[in-house]
């Protein structure tokens, strides 16, 4: 089981994930060129947009149901 970190107020757990090494060149490209301060938070900050567009996705499916427009 892993065990969690603390950072913040933010509990966190560690995963290990295989990645093509091309596309992991390209995160450790972003973290050398200052876009991110190291590997797991732009893997994070792509987790996160991958959240926050499915989230919007299901809001607009379910208010296109409702005959709702998104504004």
């Amino acid at each position: 089981m892993p065990r969690p970190s603390y950072r913040g107020n933010a509990t966190m757990e560690r995963v290990t994930l295989r990645i093509p090494k091309q596309q992991i060149e390209e995160v450790e490209q972003m973290v050398e060129t200052g876009e991110f301060p190291n590997r797991s938070e732009a893997i994070r900050s792509a987790v996160r947009e991958m959240l926050n567009e499915q989230s919007e996705s299901r809001d607009e499916k379910r208010n296109r149901n409702r005959g709702w427009a998104k504004v």
